[in-house]
């Protein structure tokens, strides 16, 4: 089996931050690029993406595979079944303070492979399949300083987290 067979990491980098995020006493969001393949509440979809709750106070029988997230959640007090496959997963990162991993966002469900850039040896890039380790800010700092608990998200509008690329 070579690289190119082996099976993602990004389920077990997944369960790692969750892990990390509950042990920690954080609250583990997930970003996730909703499309036809996602099944959430699509009036929460804003520009094509979604920010999911998926600690345990917020989720119902959560699983946490390696084709997918699946769970319960109550969004404006009706209860939904969410299930997101996992290539879906944009983020996970730490509610209070941004900390967790941004991955490559996957091609669109039925969109052919781009071709190899002029130089690429035996036609994939690594660059493209190596997770990054990021950190999710949000532009309100504000409200941190002044020692009060973090609001949390409102579902339409408010401050959006922005990516901060850690080297």
């Amino acid at each position: 089996m070579n690289a190119l067979e082996s099976p993602s990491t990004r389920p077990y980098l997944i369960r790692a931050l969750y892990e990390w995020c509950t042990d920690n006493g954080f609250t583990p969001y997930v970003a996730v690029l909703a499309d036809d393949t996602v099944q959430v509440p699509r009036e929460y979809v804003k520009d094509g993406e979604i920010v999911l709750n998926i600690s345990f106070d917020a989720t119902s029988a959560l699983k946490l595979g390696n084709e997918f997230i699946e769970f319960r959640a109550r969004f404006a007090g009706t209860a939904r079944e969410i299930i997101v496959p996992v290539n879906r997963v944009v983020a996970i990162y730490a509610r209070e303070n941004g900390q967790g991993m941004a991955f490559p966002t996957a091609a669109p469900s039925g969109a052919q492979e781009a071709p190899p850039r002029a130089g690429a040896q035996g036609g994939a890039s690594s660059v493209a399949e190596e997770p990054r380790v990021v950190q999710l800010v949000t532009s309100d700092t504000a409200a941190a300083e002044d020692g009060d608990p973090p609001r949390p998200p409102s579902p339409v509008g408010g401050p959006r987290p922005s990516l901060k690329r850690i080297k």
